[in-house]
């Protein structure tokens, strides 16, 4: 395919708000097929127009341009077989082929303004609609079409709402209600036939507790969940230090005393702390008690226990 048909396609799918991506060659080692400059789009469903070389990178290009299309973020991949260190910022994967070429390329998602549909008349969603127009957020009216689903009922029809978002396909449900209430409308779900799994995938509250008291304060604070979600960042109440030592990685010296504090039990599914006089669910595990803010932590927590007590140990480690 030209270059000119590359930007034909490209400017008929930016007309029809269909995301994909531009996948461009930017560097290669001898031997392969692909030459600095070369281009392809991968639309959404993975299919590749264009030319970035020959079949030993097709499959990852179209795997990594698809992640990079549901994330909304660009990617500079690596396809080698070599064994020189890690570069920040550089995504890696093997070369398929026996002639060990190497690739590098830049892929740059586009049209990917993710969807969003707000259920409810309330005047907290009226004024998420209006941040998510203000952040070229796409808005949908149904769930299905939907990538993320906001659920701000506030009271009117909450359980009807719920079941419809946890039925569609959207990756993200978030609800704007308390824990308390958003567990009771769990437990309603499961006699409705919503399994755990998909429970789980439940953000409520919506957003981080900032203390929102108008209708415009909840809508901003759910919409940064909303946000969050459309940007990969996932749970936006998870403090940093528990992001990063389920990654694996050190805590930075000094966190640990905003973690826990009297009364206090941070969860270590999700970061968020529990207090001890007052939590959903308890759970015993190698003599110490586990206290959990909902039921979605509290299964996780119990499929790999070990995983989440290291998550603990490793946290009373850092200094304060």
């Amino acid at each position: 395919m030209k270059t000119e048909e590359l930007l034909e396609l490209a400017q008929a799918l930016n007309e029809r708000d269909e995301p994909y991506a531009m996948v461009t060659v930017v560097r290669v080692a001898a031997p392969t097929s692909a030459y600095v400059g070369a281009q392809a789009i991968v639309r959404g469903d993975g299919t590749l127009c264009g030319w970035i070389g020959g079949g030993c990178a097709r499959d990852v290009v179209i795997a990594v341009a698809k992640e990079a299309i549901a994330a909304g973020e660009p990617k500079l991949v690596r396809i080698a077989n070599d064994e020189g260190a890690a570069e920040p910022g550089v995504e890696r994967h093997a070369m398929a082929c026996a002639s060990n070429g190497t690739i590098e390329l830049f892929v740059q998602p586009h049209g990917t303004r993710m969807s969003l549909c707000v259920l409810g008349d309330t005047p907290a969603a009226e004024d998420a609609r209006l941040f998510a127009e203000r952040l070229a957020i796409r808005l949908v009216d149904a769930p299905d079409a939907a990538r993320v689903v906001l659920i701000a009922t506030q009271g009117n029809d909450d359980a009807d709402a719920l079941e419809r978002a946890l039925g569609s396909p959207a990756r993200h449900v978030l609800m704007i209600a308390s824990r308390r209430k958003a567990e009771k409308l769990r437990d309603l779900m499961r006699m409705r036939g919503i399994d755990d799994a998909r429970l789980a995938q439940l953000q409520a509250p919506a957003g981080p507790d900032a203390g929102a008291k108008t209708p415009s304060e909840i809508a901003l604070v759910a919409m940064t969940g909303v946000l969050a979600c459309l940007r990969g960042r996932g749970n936006v109440r998870r403090p940093g230090i528990m992001a990063a030592l389920a990654m694996g990685e050190p805590p930075a010296p000094g966190s640990a005393a905003a973690v826990e504090t009297a009364g206090t039990f941070v969860n270590p599914v999700c970061g968020i702390a529990v207090s001890t006089s007052d939590p959903m669910h308890v759970e015993t595990y190698e003599g110490e008690r586990y206290y959990f803010c909902c039921n979605g932590c509290w299964v996780t927590f119990r499929q790999n226990p070990a995983k989440y007590a290291a998550i603990r140990r490793a946290s009373l480690k850092v200094s304060p």
